[in-house]
């Protein structure tokens, strides 16, 4: 339920300054969480390190389709 939330949240971000401007100050995952609860967001560090690994996992495998 909490990945749903993460992909809401970056939806609703993107979409709305007030929520952005929010997010934006944040300088961890911790402080990141934390922002996205005060808006009423339910998500976890667990949520975040997936993103992460899942973005990191989607750069490399366009860069090596770009390098073929």
């Amino acid at each position: 339920m909490s990945w749903s939330e993460l992909e809401r949240l970056v939806e609703e971000a993107e979409a709305d300054d007030v929520i952005r401007r929010s997010l934006r100050h944040c300088r961890s995952r911790a402080e990141l969480v934390l922002a996205a609860r005060r808006l009423g967001y339910r998500i976890t560090d667990l949520d975040l390190w997936r993103a992460w690994r899942l973005h990191g996992r989607e750069t490399q495998a366009g860069a090596r389709v770009m390098l073929n």
